[in-house]
């Protein structure tokens, strides 16, 4: 994997804490965010993820979820992988551990759940930064394959996050996300975030320098997509 130095971008500089990398901002601290859930509540997440939110807002199967991903991403290996909103580290259920893995999110609690999770699951290469999605430290061209897992709808800036996204990704990069979307969504369901259609997300995606195909699974509210930079 790179080293943290060169996968950064110029003058970033980074402190690293209980696994996870910091970004140092203009006032010499450490960044720090407001996570939507609370890294209080960081320790139910996967519970709530499991018994909440996919039988009941998504009316999907969580089982089901992990099997496609797994299908999807079993001929990546040896990849640069970035991961946008990394939770509490779910693809170390689905992605390949030959692989060199940055996780990213605005929640040190769900962070250092990953950080265990990946360890646990035989990760050599994984990286952890706590920072926002629509200005990521790192420097252009340094991934070949992104994910982005049940996490678009939560963004303030999606258009932001693709740009970025499309920067730090190397030409002929892959990406592959899921995310739940209102045609799919069962009647009184509520899913927190802003849900866009997928002609929305098939838009801002190609009009920002990418492909988009459907994967055509079906599981609940949930689309699953992927693509390539153009």
């Amino acid at each position: 994997m790179q080293g943290i130095a060169k996968m950064l971008k110029k003058d970033t500089q980074t402190v690293k804490k209980n696994g996870l990398n910091y970004v140092i901002g203009t006032d010499g601290n450490p960044q720090r965010f407001t996570p939507w859930l609370g890294d209080c509540f960081s320790f139910l997440y996967d519970y709530i993820m499991r018994n909440s939110v996919f039988p009941k807002k998504f009316d999907g199967d969580m089982s089901k979820h992990h099997q496609i991903l797994l299908r999807e991403l079993k001929d990546v290996h040896g990849k640069s992988v970035l991961e946008l909103a990394t939770g509490s580290g779910s693809s170390s259920n689905f992605l390949l551990k030959d692989n060199q893995y940055t996780g990213t999110d605005i929640s040190p609690g769900l962070l250092r759940r990953a950080v265990k999770n990946f360890r646990n699951a035989g990760f050599k290469n994984a990286e952890f930064y706590v920072t926002s999605a629509d200005d990521l430290p790192f420097d252009d061209g340094a991934f070949d394959l992104w994910l982005c897992i049940l996490s678009l709808n939560f963004f303030d800036h999606i258009e932001r996050v693709i740009q970025e996204v499309y920067r730090v990704l190397t030409s002929g990069s892959i990406f592959l996300c899921s995310v739940p979307v209102p045609e799919r969504s069962k009647p009184g369901s509520t899913i927190r975030g802003k849900l866009y259609r997928e002609d929305e997300l098939a838009r801002m995606l190609q009009e920002n320098g990418f492909g988009f195909e459907i994967v055509p699974d079906r599981n609940g509210a949930l689309l699953y997509f992927s693509g390539v930079k153009q």
